[in-house]
Formats: structure tokens, C-alpha cells, sequence
């Protein structure tokens, strides 16, 4: 399936569904404690972006005595390049999960917003990371990577206007009763699993409404959205928490994962789980948001 985007652009369903079996179904498992293969999906990342015509910048470091990397490409901004959209997703699996909706889902929407952001000229610069190790054990800790990398944006001064990170994006259901929610939650949102969500903390509520209709403008994909604490289960489990603890401004986009997925973080999160008609249409309306907030330089 080929979907219509905005200028004339096409996101295919098939591209998407090869970068998610390239990373989850032929690298497989990817994590410090298989290194060969965290190797290999940073390089199948590093070189689709050299094949857009991007110059590669990668933050490397050492854990577990392992090295580790994220990588990063830039779109830069006509008018304001100093002004960043950043989108990110983490590339690692958890252990013992193959990881294609967690994360390979997000990888390929990063890798095909990255293609065709190639074409355009953004306003505001747009910077696509990959980010290493957000999975257990580096959760929540100094060496994950979305940590190193915001802390050296912080430290280097990086006008970082909005973050948004994706991670599990390609799982959709219109069954009644396919969503969970945590405890009281459920009242007020659907019993159908066929949303994406975005969620934010309270200081970045401001920017998750400029996303949401931003997004309700180019598309009619069914979109939730929550601002609330991290202490809510889930809320702070992926990279954006990272740019919080540094004071940014940012945003998880999901699918809710472990509310809806039931292949999560498990060895059956493989390829064929992912609802791909309805994760191209998903990424079809992400990548407009982006577009029109990166065109316009809107203040987020």
C-alpha cells in the first residue's frame, strides 16, 4: 500500500515493513548482551541514513564494556536552524525480544520521516536520533542513551524547542475491550485499541496540544492524548524522559505498548505482529505534524 502525504510525498507500506524485518526478523535481538547484533542495527541505521544523503553524526561511549552508540541527523532550518524539532527512537531490544514493535516500529517511521524531510525545507531545523540502550537494565539511569545525549545537548546548549519520541507504534485493534488503561483511567478513554497516544508531563502540556491539533488538522487517524505525573505506570518508560530530566520540553508518541501489546518485550514481538495498513497510516499523519510544525516554526 502507497498513501498520499502532503507536497506529493509517499510513505509505502512495504518500506516500513522491510526496515522492521531487516532490524527485528534478520538482525533479531539487539542489546549489550548480544553486541554483534546492536552493532549491526546501528549500522543498518547509519548506513540507510548515508544512502539519504545525510552526513551521520554518532555519540559513542562505553558501558557494560561494550560500546555504544547513538546516531543523529539533521535537516537544517531555513529561517531559524538554530531552533530544533528533535524525533527520536531507541533501536535496542529487550532481552530475549526480537523487538519489532518495540522498537523497530519506530525506527522505521524515523527512518522514512528522514527520507523524505530530505526533500523539504523546514523553518526550524529537524534532527532525527536513534538512541541506544533505553531498554532494562539502562532504564531510568545514567548510561541509557537518550540520557547521554540530553545531558550533552543540555551541557552544549542545544535550543531543543520540542522533543517527541516514538517507541511502539504499529499495533492496532478494533476490538472492544483490546485497550487496558491503569487504574481509573478506562472511563474516560476507549475500549478499542486502534489509537495512537500522546503523552506528556505537565510542564510540556502546552506543546502536546499544539501537537494534537496539528495532527487533527492533516489526519483523521484516531489520536488520544494525556498530560499527567510520571508517576503513572508507563507515562516516563521511554526517551522523553530523558529530555524532561533536562529540563526540554517533550512528548512519547505510542501505541501504549504493554496496554495493548501482548507481545511485549517478549520473544513474540516479532514482525508479523505489527498491523501494517494501519502503522502506515499512523506514520502518514505523524510525519504531516512534523512537517507542518517544521515548516512554520510554530512555537511549541
Amino acid at each position: 500500500m502507497t498513501a498520499q502525504i502532503e507536497l506529493g510525498q509517499t510513505i509505502d507500506a512495504g518500506v516500513l515493513q522491510e526496515h522492521v524485518h531487516q532490524l527485528a526478523g534478520e538482525i533479531g535481538e539487539r542489546n549489550v548482551f548480544l553486541p554483534a547484533a546492536l552493532a549491526a542495527g546501528a549500522e543498518y541505521i547509519e548506513q540507510t541514513w548515508s544512502d539519504q544523503g545525510y552526513d551521520v553524526s554518532r555519540q559513542s561511549y562505553e558501558t557494560h564494556n561494550q560500546q555504544c552508540t547513538n546516531l543523529e541527523v539533521t535537516c537544517l532550518g531555513e529561517r531559524y536552524p538554530g531552533r530544533i524539532l528533535l524525533i527520536g527512537a531507541h533501536y535496542d531490544s529487550a532481552r530475549g525480544a526480537p523487538g519489532a514493535n518495540d522498537n523497530a516500529s519506530g525506527v522505521a517511521a524515523l527512518l522514512e520521516m528522514s527520507k523524505l524531510f530530505k526533500r523539504l525545507r523546514p523553518a526550524i531545523s529537524v534532527r532525527f536520533v536513534a538512541f541506544v540502550n533505553e531498554e532494562p537494565p539502562f532504564s531510568f539511569r545514567s548510561k541509557q542513551g537518550s540520557m547521554v545525549y540530553a545531558k550533552m545537548a543540555k551541557a552544549r546548549g542545544d535550543n531543543i524547542a520540542l522533543m517527541v519520541a516514538m517507541d511502539c507504534i504499529g499495533c492496532y485493534s478494533e476490538q472492544a475491550g483490546s485497550q487496558h488503561y491503569p487504574p481509573f483511567f478506562g472511563f474516560f478513554y476507549p475500549s478499542e485499541g486502534n489509537f495512537l497516544a500522546v503523552i506528556s508531563n505537565l510542564a510540556s502540556r502546552h506543546s502536546m496540544h499544539m501537537f494534537v491539533k496539528q495532527f487533527r488538522m492533516v489526519s483523521d487517524f484516531p489520536l488520544e492524548h494525556l498530560a499527567t505525573t510520571s508517576f503513572v505506570p508507563g507515562v516516563s518508560w521511554s526517551d522523553h524522559r530523558s529530555f524532561w530530566k533536562q529540563g526540554y520540553r517533550a512528548l512519547l508518541v505510542t501505541d501504549t505498548a504493554f496496554y495493548r501489546y501482548q507481545h511485549y518485550h517478549s520473544a513474540s514481538d516479532t514482525p508479523d505482529k505489527i498491523s501494517y495498513p494501519r502503522f502506515t497510516q499512523a506514520v502518514i499523519g505523524l510525519h504531516n505534524t512534523f512537517s507542518r510544525i517544521a515548516a512554520s516554526g510554530l512555537p511549541v
